[in-house]
């Protein structure tokens, strides 16, 4: 399975993890400003196991949609050979939230408990140990996405495919919606750039229009072509899971 990273912000797999199996990120993106998007989470995981009984590290990017909750990539959560998982955690995971810099800032940490897997698409809910209330969530979309609708996508992911690495300082893009599925929205690079794209470790990304302090969720990152590219990025639609979300999250 190819993850791929975001707009050179968000992350899946670090270098201890086969290359195939990175995530997306935010390539040809721009630094995020400080003390914004505070809902988008990095999310650690480590002792994450192999069909030979090996284990690796590795990354996604997710963001808060409750004080307990944050969405991401179903595809984050597996088995040793990638099938997905629900339940109690798989593997030590880290959640950290409301930081831009991590030169200069520490933000808000929780170890994750529990993943929920959304039937209809790539999409997981996991549980924090304790709430975050320093932070405000993103509202999740309930309005059918529309072709040309521009979307902001933030993360941690690497700012190239090749010989990628997690950033330390989030990126941020805008796209646009190109093509919209049943369940998935296809988008392209809009601004800085034509290429600014996911890219490797930025599985998990959230997609939002911004409103305030938060914004509204729109998708979550999925998969898509080595980054920077100037294709087309699937993302899971938030709005089909909207009443999911909302049950499981009280």
């Amino acid at each position: 399975m190819r993850l791929r990273a975001l707009l050179a912000a968000a992350v899946l797999t670090i270098t201890t993890a086969p290359a195939a199996l990175a995530a997306p990120d935010v390539a040809h993106g721009t630094d995020v400003p400080p003390g914004q998007f505070g809902f988008v989470a990095k999310i650690a995981m480590t002792k994450i196991p192999r069909p030979d009984g090996s284990t690796y590290s590795s990354y996604c990017t997710g963001a808060l949609v409750a004080p307990g909750w944050v969405v991401t990539t179903g595809h984050c959560f597996h088995d040793a050979h990638r099938k997905r998982v629900a339940g109690k955690v798989p593997y030590p995971t880290l959640v950290t939230l409301g930081l831009v810099d991590e030169a200069i800032e520490s933000g808000v940490a929780r170890k994750a408990t529990e993943v929920l897997q959304a039937k209809e698409n790539d999409v997981a809910l996991i549980k924090l140990d304790t709430p975050v209330t320093t932070v405000t969530p993103l509202t999740v979309n309930r309005v059918l996405p529309k072709i040309g609708q521009q979307l902001t996508l933030a993360g941690w992911g690497s700012l190239t495919a090749k010989n990628p690495v997690p950033v330390t300082r989030m990126q941020q893009g805008t796209v646009q919606v190109a093509t919209v599925a049943p369940t998935t929205i296809g988008v392209r690079g809009a601004a800085p750039s034509i290429t600014t794209s996911a890219c490797t470790y930025d599985s998990g990304a959230p997609y939002f229009v911004p409103e305030g302090k938060s914004g509204a969720l729109v998708s979550i990152e999925a998969t898509g072509p080595d980054c920077p590219h100037a294709g087309i990025e699937t993302t899971s639609r938030a709005d089909v899971i909207a009443d999911w979300i909302a049950t499981r999250t009280g």
